[in-house]
């Protein structure tokens, strides 16, 4: 789903993007409610940000990538804990592109998040290539989501993954039908072409 955010694009930095855990749902610019198998998932655009939160079998897990103002924990590049009765793994990395290259790069991006069952992007008004995009995807057992930060003045790319598996010990979940099996390779080969 591609939509565009009435918000005014704000000279944000991908500098000042923060990450965190376990924070309340804060208010969203456009969500995407999401089924994938056991568990529920909502894509929340803030702006220049995310949020995701996950509701399953092994608790509830929200995750924040956002300016957030009296934040004390950067962006880090790669992160792994525990989350309830979740094994969470998160790594985020900055491209840095040329304008050519970041403009082709943006409509690469947006074009596949727009038309995915499982995709969310908002781009701000002003700019094509000023947007936030969300992907989502459950295979294997595991919830896996990445993201995208446009930052075009900086000619930069904040892209996140984040990866969200039940303890070993939890039961595999069942073979899917023939559709969803058609359903899940879209989605797979989707994230492959990121």
């Amino acid at each position: 789903m591609l939509t565009t955010l009435h918000t005014s694009y704000t000279d944000t930095r991908a500098s000042d993007l923060a990450w965190v855990l376990g924070r309340e749902p804060l208010p969203a610019l456009a969500t995407l409610d999401l089924e994938l198998a056991d568990v529920t998932l909502q894509l929340r655009l803030l702006g220049a940000s995310h949020q995701v939160l996950l509701d399953g079998e092994g608790g509830h897990c929200s995750e924040t990538v956002a300016c957030v103002p009296g934040s004390s924990t950067p962006l880090p590049i790669g992160v792994a804990d525990h989350v309830g009765g979740w094994e969470y793994h998160f790594a985020a990395r900055v491209e840095r592109l040329s304008p050519v290259s970041f403009a082709g790069r943006a409509q690469e991006l947006l074009a596949l998040v727009a038309d995915h069952p499982h995709g969310l992007a908002g781009v701000f008004p002003g700019s094509p290539d000023a947007f936030t995009a969300m992907l989502a995807q459950r295979q294997d057992g595991e919830t896996l989501w990445r993201t995208w930060h446009a930052y075009p003045q900086e000619g930069q790319l904040v892209v996140t993954r984040t990866r969200l598996a039940a303890p070993a010990h939890a039961e595999r979940a069942p073979i899917p039908s023939a559709s969803a099996g058609r359903k899940s390779a879209q989605v797979s080969r989707a994230a492959a072409l990121l």
